[in-house]
């Protein structure tokens, strides 16, 4: 097992269209986890997600969270990000080129304008999310 080097975990989250999991805390301290699409800008992992849903709802409330993203191939590899939640306040045209820059990794380019105006509407949140600490490792099954 290796550690990864900054670059190499950035390569890692950005190469393929990895879905994250994202977990939050519920207001009487139970995690939630669940899945979700994201992009980097520079070390900061950006998603949205609805106000109304359970991670939006957490985030608001409290926006300390855990993601991890991993390969679930040999020899196996994993990015754990601890990090704080920020709502960013935008105009609906940067919203729309976030949300249509995360659904191009994840749907293609095809498809990414469809998705990012379903996405970047009202009670939509873009989310920033400001690292506190990263476990990378790589070669998990490697002798």
């Amino acid at each position: 097992m290796q550690q990864m080097s900054p670059e190499q975990y950035r390569a890692f989250m950005l190469d393929t269209a990895r879905t994250g999991k994202l977990a939050t805390v519920r207001e009487d301290g139970r995690p939630h986890i669940a899945p979700f699409w994201f992009d980097l800008d520079g070390d900061v992992l950006v998603f949205t997600t609805a106000e109304t849903s359970v991670k939006g709802k957490n985030i608001l409330r409290d926006p300390r969270l855990s993601i991890c993203v991993d390969d679930e191939k040999p020899p196996f590899a994993f990015v754990v990000i601890q990090g704080v939640a920020e709502i960013v306040s935008t105009t609906p045209a940067e919203f729309l080129a976030w949300g249509t820059r995360i659904a191009g990794r994840y749907m293609g380019a095809d498809q990414a304008d469809a998705y990012g105006r379903r996405n970047a509407v009202p009670g939509e949140l873009l989310v920033r999310v400001t690292p506190t600490k990263i476990l990378a490792q790589m070669g998990i099954s490697d002798w």
